[in-house]
């Protein structure tokens, strides 16, 4: 006969193993639970990252439509693809989504640099040759004026550097740099008028941003001629028909300015693309990121007693681009002045005179008509003083914009901005 405790026992044992059970079921609920979510979460990794390719592919997509493109003929796999001109570059925006889950992405669009015109120097032939005094170094391929290149005597100052002048090939040059790319040039001085959607700007605010899967920003600084203590970032296009003045305690983050002059105050630290009719003065110290950008767009029909300039101050260090374009040749050149021991990585590309103070150095790439060097008692022109242009300095991983003519087919990414 069983004793009565035996039937506990049964009940314990019971209990225990369908605990255990439980616990083997609702495990392998939610093993298959985060399978089938790390599945999909593959999936739309995947999906996205196609979409990214096809905004990289040579397939052209028009600016500021959004298409939905189906990848494997169903509904289930889909992306959407949309692309606005930033300046002298483009911004890529992905967006994946099966059901209810969506991956995204925004990005940064540049091309690479066609190495077949790729040069440390494009100094148009106007009958003249390029003297060098000084610590002057040139290091890769150049095109100067078939008068080639000679050392000089300048201020007390011989020339120290390489008996070979250039350290890579020399080719001659042609009576006129080679073109600006004309749908980016179009699209520059579009943008210079196109304030219909602009906004205020907010006066007092001590941040002002916007995700570049919103809209963009469009705001018109209408009442106000100096900026200070605020950051602007991101997907915001900033409006001026006057002189701004943005002031060092900005900070600027990924943003486009377009005004009829514009002035960064002495150590502005920041990163934008600023584009101007008159001119742009940059004070010393200054930092600028890469990718960021100083263009000079004058206007042909333009009647102002001094000349377009963009005046870079000493000491500053800059990452990206610098161009000035001239649509006719104006009667008083455009110049572009580089201070003392200023700093440049990229790409200056002038229609015009290029200024260059002692001890500039170029990381990159230099075109302009003619060079300039001021003494305390006299001018050179097509002289290069101190002056350090080395294009080997300049990381593989550089990108350009279609605006300049060294820009070769393959558009990769050049920033990532947004994305989860």
């Amino acid at each position: 006969m069983l004793k009565a405790s035996s039937l506990y026992i049964v009940i314990i044992i019971s209990f225990v193993i369908a605990v255990i059970c439980s616990s083997l079921i609702a495990a392998a609920y939610f093993y298959r639970l985060n399978y089938q979510k790390k599945f999909r979460y593959d999936r739309l990794q995947n999906n996205l990252q196609s979409g990214i390719n096809l905004m990289l592919s040579e397939r052209e997509i028009a600016y500021r439509e959004i298409e939905k493109i189906s990848l494997f003929d169903n509904d289930a796999d889909s992306v959407i693809t949309g692309k606005l001109p930033w300046g002298v570059f483009d911004i890529g925006i992905v967006r994946a989504f099966i059901q209810q889950d969506t991956l995204q992405k925004s990005f940064m669009i540049a091309k690479n640099i066609d190495s077949a015109k790729w040069v440390a120097l494009y100094l148009i032939d106007e009958d003249r040759p390029l003297s060098v005094s000084g610590q002057t170094l040139i290091r890769g391929n150049v095109c100067i004026p078939k008068a080639g290149i000679r050392a000089a005597y300048v201020d007390g100052k011989a020339y120290k550097g390489d008996a070979k002048f250039v350290d890579g090939h020399i080719y001659n040059s042609e009576r006129a740099i080679p073109a600006f790319g004309k749908q980016r040039l179009e699209q520059l001085n579009v943008a210079f008028s196109d304030t219909s959607r602009s906004s205020s700007f907010p006066v007092g605010d001590t941040l002002v941003e916007n995700s570049f899967f919103k809209p963009t920003r469009f705001m018109k600084a209408d009442d106000i001629s100096v900026i200070k203590n605020t950051g602007i970032k991101n997907n915001i296009v900033l409006y001026a028909d006057t002189t701004l003045y943005i002031d060092s305690t900005n900070h600027l983050d990924h943003i486009v300015i377009f005004a009829k002059s514009v002035v960064f105050g002495q150590g502005f630290k920041g990163n934008c693309q600023v584009f101007a009719r008159d001119s742009i003065i940059v004070g010393k110290g200054s930092v600028f990121t890469y990718p960021s950008c100083i263009g000079l767009l004058p206007e042909s029909n333009q009647k102002t007693g001094m000349p377009p300039k963009i005046n870079i101050g000493e000491a500053t260090r800059f990452e990206g681009i610098i161009f000035c374009y001239e649509k006719e040749k104006p009667a008083i050149p455009t110049i572009v002045s580089l201070g003392k021991k200023n700093k440049i990585t990229g790409q200056v590309y002038v229609q015009g005179t290029v200024s260059l103070k002692d001890s500039v150095e170029i990381n990159g790439s230099i075109t302009c008509q003619k060079f300039l060097y001021q003494s305390n008692t006299s001018s050179y022109e097509n002289f290069l003083i101190n002056t350090r242009l080395n294009t080997k300095a300049l990381s593989l991983y550089y990108l350009t914009s279609d605006l300049l003519p060294v820009t070769g087919k393959k558009k990769k990414i050049l920033l990532w901005l947004e994305g989860n």
